[in-house]
């Protein structure tokens, strides 16, 4: 089931990259229990923030010792 959830949910990450929602549907996912839902764009960034924050330190960090700008 958590394999299904996955693929799924990577699916909609992929499909939000080019649309402002997606969908994650799973027939019988525990139980006979089926799971849909959808998700925008912005909902899954502001989900992402603090991750998406957190690679910031080390990227700059990366430029700093390459001695490189951000803009190169």
């Amino acid at each position: 089931a958590l394999r299904r959830l996955r693929t799924a949910c990577e699916r909609a990450k992929r499909t939000l990259s080019s649309s402002a929602e997606a969908s994650v549907e799973i027939d019988s996912l525990y139980e006979g229990v089926d799971f849909h839902t959808r998700i925008t764009r912005a909902r899954f960034e502001e989900l992402c923030a603090d991750l998406f924050r957190q690679t910031l330190e080390p990227v700059e960090q990366a430029l700093r010792d390459a001695k490189m700008d951000k803009r190169q």
